[in-house]
């Protein structure tokens, strides 16, 4: 006598479903179906997913707009100037400058050596730095090195003058 090959498995859900287990070994069938048995049908896992997606997606929406909000409130406390790049990079710069600039005013004069005249001369080197690519590079950046990453930073992350260079 062979072994069954469709399973009829009642779900945690509630649902009942026909499982084709055939390309399973005929030994582990019984203990797949069990498995089975123990979650959802697929279209209540789906759903389920699906809620749990949205609710992610609106929280992180939420959250990247709180942060949008303080990078621009920052940046106009700070006299910072506007980043060059497309309307997505600029968003993400704004906010990836933000972070990586207060976090090393914490790093370097709040908890280091830094004095608040040598914080100014950094803060000034800061802002010549327009380039959104140039911040979104920087994001995992540790905050006590920003003042060598704004020397090591090159004429292409700087504004000219001169727009015909």
């Amino acid at each position: 006598m062979a072994i069954k090959k469709l399973w009829t498995i009642d779900h945690t859900c509630g649902h009942t479903t026909e499982a084709d287990l055939a390309d399973r070994p005929a030994d582990r069938r019984a203990g797949y179906a069990r498995w089975l048995a123990a979650r959802d049908c697929a279209d209540c896992w789906r759903a389920a997913q699906g809620e749990h997606a949205e609710s992610t997606t609106e929280w992180l929406a939420h959250k990247r707009a709180a942060e949008q909000t303080a990078a621009e409130e920052w940046s106009a406390q700070y006299r910072m100037p506007p980043l060059d790049g497309t309307d997505r990079a600029v968003a993400w710069a704004a906010r990836c400058r933000h972070q990586l600039v207060s976090a090393a005013y914490t790093a370097l004069v709040l908890e280091g050596p830094t004095s608040e005249a040598e914080w100014n001369a950094i803060e000034d080197a800061v802002r010549m730095l327009t380039r959104a690519g140039w911040w979104i590079d920087q994001r995992e950046a540790d905050p006590a090195d920003l003042p060598e990453l704004l020397d090591a930073a090159t004429e292409r992350d700087r504004p000219t003058e001169n727009p015909h260079c």
